[in-house]
């Protein structure tokens, strides 16, 4: 489980995050949402150790990991697919997805054939540089690189955006079966409430560096949620 208690995050003077709490639970899908720049993506940076929290505490499997680098973050099975996808252009889809190597021991080396069953139009572009993919299909790359990793938190920021319905799909439907496996917990960050909506567990929502809603799927007033989504 992770446990998310009191975060405080800055830039510089500027405070991104006030007081943040939020729990994600191996098995289900905790879903982050709210508009633009009420600091969800830094609360996930903090969450996979890119931005160094300025007070507060972050707990995994009940170890501390407040102050652990990303690099060991991941080795604990932590994967991050951040916004905007990351994926490396002149490198091959093949190469791409083993960087994720990195993160695992050496026996562990290697592409699960899961990979392919989750994402088929992968096993077809091996050899095709990530940059020629359209965005969905790096969408799909990158969520197969932190697959890799074998991770046991997955940290989804935003995996729609700018993706064409039908991939949506593809994703949403990859979502709900590794939380179903009961191995992993999927946090996500999603401003596309009906996606948010469909897959949430548990839902948190933000606003101005602060959760304003959060609680289990049932507990969702769906007006109250809107409410803070639209401008």
């Amino acid at each position: 489980m992770l446990n998310v208690e009191s975060i405080d995050l800055h830039y510089g003077a500027s405070q991104a995050l006030r007081g943040v709490d939020l729990n994600a639970e191996i098995g289900q899908v905790t879903c982050v949402m709210g508009r633009n720049g009420v600091g969800k993506t830094s609360l996930m940076r903090a969450i996979v150790g890119q931005h160094d929290a300025s007070a507060g505490t972050i707990l995994w499997d009940g170890e501390n990991i407040t102050k652990l680098s990303p690099h060991e973050r991941a080795r604990r099975g932590i994967a991050f697919v951040p916004q905007g996808r990351e994926i490396f252009p002149l490198m091959s889809v093949e190469e791409n997805l083993k960087t994720g190597f990195a993160a695992v021991p050496r026996p562990l080396r290697h592409v699960q054939d899961e990979i392919f069953d989750l994402f088929p139009v992968l096993k077809d572009m091996l050899g095709r540089r990530g940059g020629d993919l359209s965005g969905g299909q790096q969408q799909q790359l990158a969520i197969a690189r932190a697959l890799v990793t074998r991770p046991r938190l997955l940290v989804l920021d935003e995996p729609t955006e700018g993706i064409q319905p039908s991939i949506i799909k593809d994703i949403e439907r990859v979502i709900r079966l590794l939380a179903s496996r009961g191995d992993m917990a999927v946090l996500l960050v999603e401003q596309y409430f009906e996606f948010a909506r469909d897959l949430a567990d548990a839902f948190c929502v933000m606003d101005r560096g602060e959760v304003v809603l959060s609680g289990a799927k049932a507990d969702m007033v769906e007006e109250d949620v809107r409410r803070h989504l639209t401008v």
